[in-house]
């Protein structure tokens, strides 16, 4: 199956297996069943970010993550992880999604149907390093696993080459709870790199 191929200012994604080929411009996204995708054939658009849609936003990106920490957690010095979350991870990351959807420096991309929020993707560029970012990315858990993160990474990506840039990075977490995020980021063509981070207390 060839998934995805850039077309001008759009993509174009063609299943084999059932000779289904759509052509998309960079505001929508119509992904074909395929080996790939457990579910089927879905529809939806992928836009800009408005005001409106945060609640929603802030709701699915929780939701998807609760399982995540979960697993995170025994994964982790108890004094590290309440270092970075006193009050509980989900107060911390409901502050930082908030700041990443009013800060002009992030492209807020979201996936929808109709007016429900699918999935979202918040896109950094580092100018000086030719490299856009995959600052963060979330998918609502009842449509995981249905190509809306793919279709928000590859849309991502448009945004890094119309901008310029050369490299695309994502950072995510080597505990088990992330363990379905590198999975995915590999799957889409991302390669590690070897960086250690440690703690120690004072």
């Amino acid at each position: 199956m060839d998934l995805t191929r850039d077309v001008g200012h759009g993509y174009e994604i063609c299943d084999k297996h059932n000779g289904r080929r759509a052509q998309l411009n960079i505001y929508s996204t119509f992904l074909c069943r395929s080996v790939l995708f457990q579910e089927p054939i879905m529809n939806f658009a992928i836009v800009p970010f408005t005001s409106d849609q945060a609640d929603a936003i802030i709701d699915l990106s929780l939701r998807a993550w609760a399982p995540v920490f979960a697993a995170m957690q025994p994964a982790v010095s108890d004094y590290v992880y309440d270092a970075f979350y006193p009050k509980g991870w989900e107060v911390r990351q409901r502050a930082d999604i908030a700041a990443i959807l009013t800060d002009d420096g992030t492209q807020v991309w979201v996936a929808v149907d109709g007016d429900a929020v699918l999935g979202w993707v918040g896109v950094r560029m580092h100018a000086e390093d030719s490299m856009g970012e995959v600052h963060i990315l979330a998918t609502d858990p009842a449509h995981q696993r249905k190509g809306v993160a793919v279709a928000l990474m590859d849309h991502a990506f448009v945004q890094m080459k119309a901008a310029g840039m050369a490299i695309a990075l994502v950072e995510t977490g080597d505990d088990p709870g992330h363990a379905a995020s590198r999975a995915t980021y590999e799957a889409a063509g991302f390669e590690r790199w070897p960086v250690a981070r440690y703690f120690r207390k004072l």
